[in-house]
């Protein structure tokens, strides 16, 4: 969780000049060793009074953030120096308590809240110390207004708080001095890793800390792959995931160290980014393999096996200890993670040893999966429930990725039934994603194009003039035709390997997406997420306040040249790799981009970040499996077992599933019939309008699912006619279901 809000210098000359540093100086940002995340940050006066210089790293043996200071004078004058700390312990600006005090007779300022301290010390004696009231009694008001610190307050309990302390600088003749931030759940602990910090010294820390990197940098260009190129921003990405790594709990992963438009945010949402997403964390865990560290992939798995849920699947997100935050069921984060052990055995972080310890939690995330058929509660953009073709496809592999698990294990009956399931719902997928005839389609002048979601669960061929609701839209602009829906998530299809990227309907939806969705800036080409996008800035840049305009997202860039290279075009996801590039801020991907006319006053340029999430810990790991992808000139985890089956072997189903939260109203006569049940049920069926009933049992497929496979042969007539008789409650469902059995229909993909 985050511990402080910011952390600054204020600079006066104790009669008439103030300045901020943040506000007031001219920043520039370096990395003082490529790909190690050791900072250089100068800030030159606006005026041309002074330069700040401050090396940044953290102790590798401590909690501590430890900074080399130098104050250089452009413009000789008597300034005073002021160290300015705003406490956000334990992710929360209200609440905080402060004080002045000291540490074994070491002077310190202090803040406390719930059971988070720091402690803030420097290597020269402080002047001056108070805490107060931000707005009010804090240091900055003092000194703006008085150009020096008149004000010396010892303690500032339960508010918005602000310690400050000026340094005398001019004590040493360099100039030069450190301050050390040490973080701990007591007084005690905070204050000693501050003082050890500062006593071990910065150049003997810089040079562990330089050298963990380094040790760790080793395993990555060791690597085969990275001989012939290897980059700046390759290895700042390699160092951003690393970073958003815990130390306490191994192989957990943050989303992001910032919080969304933070600057503009209270206390109402704690978490901001500092949460694990279980969806990012497998696609980050693809960014250390494509790096070639198993290990540290391996690690990301054994977390996700860890934080399973007991009915089998994995929470929206979640705190680093396991704990569930938001509730949301996404159907994608629980195929990801047994995705995941697949990539993990193609790549050898796993072995079969893992396979049998593993195969409790894949057991339940089929179970889960299988239960819930292919209707998510929401997408992976945590908003729409319905048939997702990004979810879909995520559930389609996983079973697959299940089948090969139990073969190995030799669990042939659950083997087959997750393959049997898989090729059921590849061949659906046109049937409820592929929107044909529809008022886009004839305008853009193409057989049709998939969608991002079918919320209304009924055949896309069906679906004219129903609608969805959009979310993060006001109440009056939040309906969009459902086949109007248009999204980048059809890519999926690609990327997963279940259709090729010349596929015709591949193209046409290409055509789609790059006509509704795609915008070209001052940086490159990017996208929007889809159509209608409120997550975002309003239109004068405004933070987002549960209503905006979603702007353009790098990471959908980064997705769409791995397509581009799926399909052979190898040049364009090259210029594509570069646009991720130049999009980023110092090295750091964000989650969205500005769109529009730059408005300086509230840092927005076109092409460059918002006040969204930077960085996004995803985006990065898509950048690096796009750089090894281009090395390799192919999809660095495309899931070679879908590929293998749908575009090489061109298997599909000769089986027709029918479930109640997903009837089917047509069947092809050379199909066999799946009725798919979650509890025992007996099926009583009839081929001629009920004159003669014939009566069957389901199966206990003993993964939560109950079935009866109908033959062909057995469906002789125009239509079957079947009830279900619930063997546990003891009562009929009371209502007949039908199904018209077609020789001329095929619902092959």
């Amino acid at each position: 969780k985050a511990a402080t809000r910011d952390m600054g210098f204020l600079i006066s000359n104790g009669r008439d000049f103030f300045s901020e540093e943040k506000r007031d100086a001219q920043s520039t940002t370096r990395q003082t060793i490529a790909g190690i995340p050791a900072y250089e940050i100068i800030n030159d006066c606006k005026r041309g009074n002074y330069t700040v210089t401050k090396s940044i790293i953290t102790d590798p043996s401590r909690n501590t953030v430890l900074q080399r200071v130098h104050f250089e004078v452009k413009k000789k004058d008597h300034y005073h120096i002021y160290a300015l700390l705003a406490p956000h312990l334990d992710n929360e600006g209200m609440g905080n308590s402060g004080w002045v005090g000291s540490y074994k007779g070491h002077s310190m300022l202090f803040a406390m809240h719930n059971d988070v301290c720091l402690a803030i010390y420097c290597s020269i004696p402080w002047k001056k110390r108070s805490v107060g009231y931000v707005g009010t009694s804090d240091g900055w008001q003092d000194i703006r207004n008085h150009y020096q610190m008149n004000w010396q307050y010892e303690k500032a309990d339960l508010g918005n708080i602000a310690l400050t302390a000026e340094i005398d600088w001019e004590i040493n003749e360099n100039h030069s001095f450190d301050i050390a931030i040490g973080f701990g759940r007591n007084v005690h602990e905070a204050a000693h890793h501050a003082l050890s910090s500062i006593l071990e010294g910065f150049e003997i820390i810089y040079n562990k800390y330089v050298e963990g990197w380094k040790e760790w940098q080793g395993s990555i260009l060791s690597q085969e792959y990275c001989q012939t190129k290897i980059d700046r921003f390759f290895l700042l990405s390699a160092s951003v995931i690393k970073t958003h790594q815990s130390k306490n709990f191994a192989g957990a992963m943050i989303a992001s160290l910032s919080t969304p438009w933070g600057d503009s945010m209270g206390d109402d949402d704690q978490s901001g980014y500092h949460l694990v997403w279980p969806r990012d964390m497998v696609e980050c865990a693809g960014g250390l393999l494509a790096l070639g560290v198993q290990e540290d992939g391996l690690q990301v798995l054994n977390f996700l096996m860890a934080t399973q849920e007991a009915d089998g699947h994995w929470s929206q997100n979640l705190w680093l200890d396991g704990e569930s935050y938001w509730q949301g069921i996404q159907l994608d984060e629980t195929a990801l993670p047994i995705i995941l052990i697949d990539l993990c055995t193609q790549h050898g972080a796993c072995h079969k040893d893992h396979l049998i310890k593993y195969w409790d939690t894949v057991k339940k995330a089929i179970t889960y999966l299988l239960s819930r058929g292919m209707i998510t509660e929401q997408d992976r953009w945590e908003e729409q429930n319905g048939i997702s073709v990004f979810t879909i496809s995520t559930s389609i592999v996983a079973l697959l990725a299940a089948a090969k698990i139990a073969e190995e294990i030799g669990e042939a009956k659950i083997a087959k039934y997750c393959r049997e399931t898989a090729d059921m719902w590849y061949d659906d997928i046109d049937k409820w994603l592929y929107a044909q005839n529809s008022p886009l389609s004839q305008k853009m002048n193409i057989e049709g194009y998939y969608l991002r979601i079918n919320p209304a669960a009924i055949p896309a061929i069906d679906l004219a003039g129903k609608k969805m609701k959009i979310k993060n839209q006001p109440e009056n602009q939040d309906e969009i035709l459902i086949t109007e829906m248009v999204s980048t998530d059809p890519l999926a299809l690609v990327r997963f390997g279940l259709r090729d990227p010349k596929d015709p309907r591949m193209l046409n939806t290409i055509r789609v997406i790059d006509a509704a969705l795609k915008k070209e800036t001052p940086s490159g080409d990017c996208w929007y997420r889809y159509v209608n996008d409120g997550y975002g800035e309003d239109e004068n840049g405004n933070a987002y306040k549960g209503t905006g305009k979603g702007r353009l997202w790098p990471l959908l860039t980064a997705e769409r040249a791995h397509y581009e290279l799926a399909s052979g075009n190898i040049k364009r996801a090259r210029e594509l790799m570069k646009s991720v590039e130049n999009f980023a801020n110092n090295g750091l991907i964000p989650e969205q981009i500005w769109d529009s006319a730059d408005i300086p006053d509230k840092e927005l340029f076109a092409g460059k970040y918002t006040g969204s999430a930077m960085p996004l810990v995803w985006a990065h790991a898509e950048y690096i499996k796009l750089a090894r992808s281009i090395q390799e000139q192919k999809v660095f985890d495309m899931p070679k077992h879908a590929q293998q089956r749908y575009l090489k072997e061109n298997i599909t189903s000769n089986i027709a599933l029918w479930r109640i939260d997903l009837p089917i109203e047509e069947i092809s006569a050379d199909k066999n019939l799946r009725i798919e049940t979650i509890a025992p049920a007996k099926i009583r069926w009839s081929v001629d309008e009920w004159n003669n009933l014939q009566e069957v049992y389901t199966i206990d497929m003993g993964l939560g699912i109950h079935y009866f496979d109908l033959s062909a042969e057995k469906l002789t007539g125009p239509k079957i006619q079947f009830t279900l008789y619930w063997l546990e409650s003891e009562e009929w469902t009371g209502k007949d279901f039908e199904i018209r059995i077609n020789p001329t229909v095929s619902s092959s993909s």
